[in-house]
């Protein structure tokens, strides 16, 4: 059970073993970008090109749950499905239900585990292999794996090794349940920390936060779904960004190199993107607009 591209390669390594893959859930087509095509999803796409039997339900219930209990499966695997699994298929005796989370649990449980570890300038993360039960994310974990985030670090190059980090770790947990060695511990609630989903409005740059604040929400939603400001009515998304020791009233342009004034130092935009367009350096985007110094954002 996967939706995303995050869950490709996962897919990709289970289908290279000696294992029989009954059935493929992921979430229905969906209408997507400008144009509204309805675009399936990653996993569905890639399902397809393997000929593996793909179901797409709208809701989770009685009649999905008979049709788990009819494929009789002793492993269900679940990588960012995106849907809530009915406590009475999880309460089963079988199948164990295994889902590969993006953080190192018990922290950031829920939807958006990857932008907010960024978001809070966390220096790690990882990724964790834990037993589903009907609470968020509070699965026993089996096992757990870190990864360094940098100050530089964005939303696509974590979750990529994120994503091949939990390959591995898959491969570790299968093994491990053929072998009946598989040993899951309690997670600690009192260290707990959610993980909301991401709001249109937290898009939108605040100028009066701090560079270094605003620089992780820029990486925490690069590329997509992108850090915005108005610009002469335009939208900019900044794709990449980096702090300069500078100072003035937030959201002011202060040179002809998009250095914008933040409460606390300033960032110079590196490289953005307009609507509708493809993403350009800031060399590339001054050369076909004029900007002012001085001018505010605010």
């Amino acid at each position: 059970m996967g939706t995303p591209d995050f869950a490709v390669p996962i897919l990709k390594s289970i289908s290279n073993l000696n294992h029989n893959i009954l059935e493929v859930y992921t979430q229905p087509p969906q209408k997507k970008n400008r144009g509204q095509k309805i675009q399936n999803s990653p996993i569905h796409n890639f399902s397809n090109k393997l000929n593996l039997p793909v179901r797409c339900p709208i809701v989770f219930d009685e009649k999905e749950i008979n049709h788990i209990k009819k494929l009789n499966p002793d492993l269900v695997i679940v990588v960012a499905y995106g849907k809530i699994l009915p406590a009475k298929i999880l309460n089963s005796d079988k199948p164990l239900f295994i889902n590969v989370h993006a953080s190192l649990l018990p922290r950031w449980r829920g939807a958006a585990p990857i932008q907010r570890a960024i978001m809070n300038l966390d220096h790690e993360t990882g990724v964790s292999i834990m037993k589903i039960v009907t609470q968020l994310d509070a699965g026993p974990v089996l096992l757990q794996s870190k990864i360094k985030i940098t100050k530089e670090t964005n939303y696509k190059e974590l979750s990529d090794q994120m994503s091949e980090l939990g390959v591995k770790l898959i491969l570790d947990t299968l093994k491990l349940i053929e072998d009946k060695r598989a040993n899951f511990k309690e997670q600690n609630e009192s260290e707990a920390t959610y993980a909301k989903k991401i709001e249109k409005t937290e898009t939108k740059i605040n100028w009066n936060d701090d560079a270094e604040k605003i620089i992780a929400k820029i990486n925490a939603f690069s590329p997509n779904p992108g850090s915005w400001f108005d610009l002469n009515g335009n939208r900019i998304k900044i794709i990449k960004a980096k702090k300069v020791l500078s100072k003035g009233i937030p959201g002011t342009i202060l040179d002809d190199n998009l250095t914008i004034a933040c409460s606390k130092n300033a960032i110079r935009i590196v490289e953005l993107k307009k609507e509708s367009k493809q993403k350009m350096t800031a060399d590339e985007f001054l050369k076909g607009n004029k900007i002012k110094t001085g001018q505010s954002l605010n």
